[in-house]
């Protein structure tokens, strides 16, 4: 599973050909959680209150190179990495 950012401990990956809908997954601390990329909210998991938000603050202005990443996932090819939070 490839890391594609990694920012204040947390840990953003994707899948290779995993199911739907669109999502990425993060890892912070003991904490995971599974966020989609369109509706941009925690499908799975959770994630400490400060660390959602920033997650979230990130995936809303890379929403686009995230949907990019996972149609790259689903042909098994390397996704692209992306910036972290400053």
């Amino acid at each position: 599973m490839p890391t594609i950012s990694q920012f204040y401990g947390m840990y953003i990956q994707m899948f290779w050909n995993d199911h739907a809908p669109p999502h990425f997954h993060v890892r912070y601390a003991d904490s995971k959680a599974t966020v989609g990329i369109q509706t941009l909210k925690i499908l799975t998991g959770s994630l400490p209150r400060t660390a959602e938000r920033l997650v979230l603050e990130w995936a809303t202005e890379h929403q686009e190179e995230l949907m990019e990443n996972w149609k790259l996932c689903e042909l098994r090819a390397q996704p692209a990495k992306i910036a972290p939070l400053p």
